[in-house]
């Protein structure tokens, strides 16, 4: 497992926002910090649970997302945001925690 990210919920605004209206959500760039902090402000109406959208999570890459997933208790199923990138959330001991797995085969950028 691999730090990638902590989302941190805001109504605010920040600086170079990218919206993702797909997502229906608009974050900033968490690579543009060493410490991988990024700012969501999601859409009135955004389809995910409440506690995805109002307490911070980290987010973690792993090998085996299905794998990851065993036991736990899953808030987000598995999706795709993007093409060769899946994600899940979470929740452990009451906070939310984002795990993603990679193909960097299709998926090349840093994400």
């Amino acid at each position: 497992m691999k730090f990638n990210h902590i989302g941190i919920p805001t109504k605010g605004y920040f600086e170079e926002e990218i919206p993702l209206p797909h997502l229906h959500m608009t974050v900033s760039d968490h690579k543009n910090n060493p410490f991988g902090i990024q700012w969501q402000r999601y859409d009135e109406g955004a389809p995910y649970p409440e506690i995805v959208k109002t307490v911070a999570h980290v987010a973690f890459e792993v090998d085996d997302l299905e794998e990851a997933l065993k036991d736990q208790k899953v808030i987000i199923e598995p999706n795709s945001p993007i093409l060769g990138l899946t994600v899940a959330f979470i929740e452990v001991n009451g906070a939310p925690v984002e795990l993603m797995e990679i193909d960097r085969t299709i998926c090349k950028e840093d994400i």
